[in-house]
């Protein structure tokens, strides 16, 4: 069992859990993932680690409530415990060498990006953070991103707090004057997708954190395959960073669509049967 250290509601739909998990938390990177269940009962759930202190044992996980295994998750208080919880799985972020960058991050994905500006950070690197949200009530991690980051840049798409527009508004604008050893973007897929465009002009390699449907998180299952460079890929043992200037985002964008009407379905089913009972 793994003790629940800590928990935060971050937005009413966005969670910050601390972990105990001292085995994971010795040999965690930034941009690698653990798969939990958060009930003997419960499907297996991939999150990307969002912190880690060695020296205290601990990990912690960020995330949305968007179905039944996450609002289980979600129902979880502290000390209380989760059954499973493995990791770290993937390949860390390759951040050795690099000493100006631009992390791009969107909605929940932030959560992500943050370990990245962090580690970056700490090796030494000049950071520029740029994330992007919705509206201002799903901002997230904003304090967090301004402690790391020698520039940030907060947009929403609806201008309520920020610069009004998506993350391609002041990347385009950075990438216009200087520029950056490389670009990592981490969100969802359509942004991604515009991030490596709005760089692929300028040569300036760009690396995307992907994050598709996945169950067993060691290649066998398959279902997190995508095409990168022509190449069939496994998110879960070959990234998740892939060059983003390679991947296939409309597959994957089609291929996260269908998981999604899948899931629509199912809770509609299941909100009739409630009714019922």
């Amino acid at each position: 069992m793994f003790a629940i250290l800590k928990k935060e509601n971050l937005t009413e739909t966005v969670v910050r859990m601390e972990l105990d998990a001292p085995y994971i938390a010795r040999k965690a990177q930034a941009g690698q993932f653990v798969i939990l269940r958060a009930d003997e009962r419960g499907e297996r759930i991939p999150l990307t680690i969002a912190g880690y202190d060695r020296a205290r044992g601990t990990i912690e996980i960020i995330f949305q409530i968007v179905g039944g295994a996450t609002m289980c998750l979600g129902a979880r208080k502290a000390g209380e415990s989760i059954p499973d919880l493995v990791g770290p799985l993937g390949m860390p972020t390759a951040l050795e060498g690099l000493k100006k960058v631009a992390v791009v991050g969107g909605g929940v994905g932030c959560a992500i990006a943050l370990p990245v500006a962090k580690r970056l950070k700490e090796l030494g690197a000049s950071v520029t953070g740029i994330v992007g949200f919705r509206s201002r009530e799903l901002v997230i991690l904003e304090e967090e991103f301004k402690g790391c980051c020698d520039r940030f840049f907060l947009t929403t798409d609806d201008g309520s707090y920020g610069e009004k527009g998506n993350v391609c508004a002041p990347l385009g604008r950075l990438l216009a004057e200087e520029t950056f050893d490389e670009v990592i973007t981490i969100g969802p897929l359509v942004m991604m997708k515009f991030v490596a465009e709005a760089t692929r002009p300028y040569g300036v390699k760009t690396v995307a954190s992907m994050n598709p449907i996945m169950i067993d998180g060691t290649g066998m299952c398959g279902c997190c395959r995508l095409t990168v460079g022509g190449e069939t890929k496994f998110a879960c043992v070959d990234g998740p960073d892939f060059d983003a200037h390679l991947i296939d985002f409309d597959e994957a964008i089609r291929r996260s669509r269908i998981y999604t009407q899948f899931e629509a379905r199912k809770r509609e089913e299941h909100c009739n049967l409630l009714h019922k009972i």
